[in-house]
């Protein structure tokens, strides 16, 4: 990631708890968390990350940083490896201040979670608490801000993912004023992993189906990566500020794409690797 996000309001080491959890489509769980704690998270919309700190198996508490400036990585470092901590990051699928909580979509299906672990071999950490979740059940929170983050004039978005970046994108589409113009690809696992969500009435909603189990080994991102090649952006007038986040070789490749093929100026491009195919998160 090549810029800067938009810091965090005021970010605390909180400690919330499970309040609640549903499976919104076929590979996708929502965990709801609360508590009294999260009055000092400040929800800012878009695609507004945080770092998830959970128990390892094993852990009779959970440890959590007491520094939230980047001083907390070094303490977390410090403490031994059987204490700590697993660290993911996290989207906000939305947020409910006036009842201290917050909505978290975590990936199920056989592969990798936000940060990935090996999607041949295991789901992640964050995939395990999903399927495990249960009202009472502690976690830490630390609110990390905002990737989304136009610096120049623009006439029109577009935003490319796969379901590691649904939640962010989905986000980034509740924020957009309702005069936003642009497209927004996602690519899915299967047709029931479409979700419903405020979109502007002037940015298109593409679904994207991977394989709809025809194939399992289709690699996440590649489809999205291949309907981007394909749009026909010519109905889009003016400057336009693109947004690739999910697993890293769809990420670089919708910009490579972009500023290649497309000439879109590089600063008019953000990017992020969530996480790579076939490469394990450090624990």
């Amino acid at each position: 990631m090549a810029f800067k996000v938009r810091k965090a309001v005021d970010p605390h080491v909180v400690m919330a708890e499970v309040v609640g959890t549903k499976q919104v489509t076929p590979n996708m769980m929502r965990v709801t968390l609360g508590g009294d704690e999260l009055a000092q998270f400040t929800p800012i919309g878009y695609d507004q990350w945080f770092r998830l700190f959970l128990p390892r198996a094993g852990q009779d508490m959970l440890r959590l940083p007491t520094r939230a400036s980047a001083l907390w990585y070094a303490e977390y470092l410090t403490t031994p490896k059987t204490r700590r901590p697993w660290v993911r990051n996290y989207t906000v699928r939305a947020a409910r201040p006036d009842l201290n909580e917050i909505d978290v979509d975590f990936v199920l299906h056989a592969g990798p979670d936000d940060e990935a672990e090996d999607a041949e071999h295991h789901s992640g950490p964050g995939a395990d608490f999903a399927q495990v979740a249960e009202p009472g059940m502690r976690v830490g929170v630390l609110d990390q801000g905002v990737v989304y983050n136009p610096r120049h004039p623009h006439d029109w978005t577009l935003l490319v993912t796969e379901e590691s970046g649904l939640p962010a994108v989905a986000g980034i589409c509740e924020s957009l004023p309702e005069e936003a113009r642009g497209v927004a690809v996602i690519e899915v696992p299967t047709a029931g992993d479409k979700q419903e969500f405020r979109v502007p009435s002037g940015v298109e909603l593409r679904w994207v189906v991977r394989s709809d189990g025809e194939d399992p080994h289709a690699l996440p991102g590649q489809a999205a990566l291949a309907e981007l090649r394909d749009l026909d952006l010519t109905g889009l007038s003016g400057d336009v500020y693109a947004f690739a986040v999910g697993e890293s070789a769809l990420a670089t490749g919708a910009r490579r794409h972009l500023v290649g093929e497309r000439g879109v100026p590089k600063a008019h491009v953000d990017f992020v690797g969530y996480w790579r195919h076939g490469r394990s998160a450090p624990g």
